[in-house]
């Protein structure tokens, strides 16, 4: 079984569809990460728990520390066990997890529940890289992930809005009970689109031999993934400021109303969003043109860190209104960054059999980088009573992910694969081959398996 027979040889034509809907299950994701963001902005719930600045950064970051430490094994898992039943499972947990978030009374289970999020939505982004790295070539993975990465700015875009709304005319507690529920739909599309692509004894066997070809310890050697780790934190630092930070900052520095909040981090991420699809799609045409692919997805990605810097103009804005453009103009410039960094550091550069868990690794920057940033702004704004400190921090990182994505990320410096079990790959594969025609002969009905 070749890498050219799974999964895009059999069902090329649901693969569009397919990334459509990862990517309204990354939005859903991020709608449940980014309530809580409106609820801190709240002074009703504030003071029901008596929330300290230093214990809103608390509140802010929990589902980020567990969100990181289940990165590797969801990316071990779906390398191994498929897309479609862990991504489902996890689903349905996150959900009645974020539900759950509306109905606890202390700050203690606030955290927990938040933690249980974190452990549920880990499954995310290894699951869609595993689909990706299957179903799309080099010359579409950045409009792919332009378009995958929308999910992903439309979640805060739309959910910061809707989330202050429905506090705004209910209550913070209703807010998260029907931001919870309401994603549960997303799960009959999926179950009905996706194959079954839950291994067979002899897939599994295929499976944990191209796994074994890239061992964690090729990864850790390799200077790409310790550079995508850091262009990954540096995104993801100012990203999640934004998730978690921009609606207080909005209200409490610069006098907006929860709803006014709510409808400028809207523009914030829908400028991203936008900017991220363009981005990709422009560098796939380059590429498609006979451009190097590091090359070009560099280029866009330094000039998206540099344009992110644009933040401190926001910052030391005497006016409300340069202030507000500022804030929509840097993280929109952000954009540049986003789908081009995903499919160097992630895919372009990444050996396929090693995407799952090298995404799971680099994904652990990427939920460090949500819960510093949201704890340590947190602390900055403690101790200087203002956000342009907190905003100075992000500068600091934004020009740090520049410096690393010019220096450490080389085709020169992928992780190597281990050529001596290329053999016993080719083994397994008929072996596989053998056992899925043989059930295909007992059941010609029987769903198609990935590999």
């Amino acid at each position: 079984m070749t890498a050219t027979t799974l999964p895009n040889a059999r069902r090329p034509e649901n693969r569009w569809g397919i990334l459509g809907l990862l990517a309204l299950g990354l939005m859903i994701s991020f709608v449940d990460r980014t309530s809580m963001s409106a609820a801190l902005a709240d002074h009703h719930f504030v003071r029901v728990f008596t929330l300290t600045h230093v214990e809103r950064g608390w509140l802010g970051s929990a589902m980020f520390w567990s969100y990181g430490l289940l990165q590797m094994p969801m990316g071990w898992l779906v390398d191994r066990y498929g897309v479609k039943w862990p991504y489902a499972v996890c689903f349905l947990a996150w959900c009645l997890a974020a539900a759950a978030t509306g109905i606890v009374t202390t700050l203690a289970g606030l955290i927990l529940v938040r933690l249980l999020i974190g452990v549920a939505e880990s499954v995310v982004v290894p699951a869609t890289y595993r689909y990706l790295a299957n179903n799309f070539d080099e010359t579409r993975k950045g409009t792919a992930l332009g378009i995958y990465s929308i999910g992903g700015k439309m979640g805060p875009a739309l959910g910061a809005p809707l989330a202050a709304w429905l506090i705004v005319m209910s209550s913070w507690k209703a807010m998260f009970v029907v931001t919870g529920l309401v994603g549960l739909i997303w799960l009959v599309p999926w179950l009905l689109m996706l194959d079954n692509d839950f291994p067979s004894k002899a897939q599994l066997a295929v499976a944990k031999r191209r796994a074994a070809s890239v061992p964690l310890r090729n990864l850790l050697a390799s200077p790409v993934v310790w550079g995508g780790l850091i262009t990954n934190f540096c995104y993801s630092y100012f990203a999640f400021y934004c998730m978690t930070w921009m609606p207080a900052y909005l209200v409490e520095q610069r006098g907006l109303s929860l709803e006014q909040s709510g409808l400028y981090t809207f523009f914030s991420f829908a400028g991203i969003a936008i900017v991220a699809a363009l981005a990709g799609w422009a560098a796939d045409r380059l590429i498609a043109a006979g451009r190097d692919a590091v090359a070009v997805r560099k280029s866009f990605i330094v000039a998206g860190f540099i344009g992110g810097t644009t933040v401190l103009l926001g910052a030391y804005a005497h006016s409300p209104q340069m202030a507000l453009f500022w804030n929509v103009v840097s993280l929109s410039l952000l954009g540049l960054v986003t789908a081009n960094n995903l499919a160097l550091v992630k895919l372009t550069l990444i050996p396929k059999q090693a995407v799952g868990l090298n995404t799971g690794l680099q994904q652990v920057a990427t939920s460090l980088a949500g819960g510093v940033s949201a704890s340590l702004s947190g602390w900055l704004l403690h101790v200087s009573g203002s956000y342009t400190l907190p905003m100075l921090a992000i500068f600091v990182f934004l020009m740090l992910g520049a410096a690393s994505t010019v220096v450490l990320l080389r085709w020169e410096w992928a992780p190597k694969v281990i050529e001596s079990t290329l053999d016993e790959q080719q083994d397994d594969h008929r072996a596989a081959d053998l056992s899925l025609d043989a059930a295909s002969a007992r059941s010609p009905e029987a769903p198609s398996r990935h590999a």
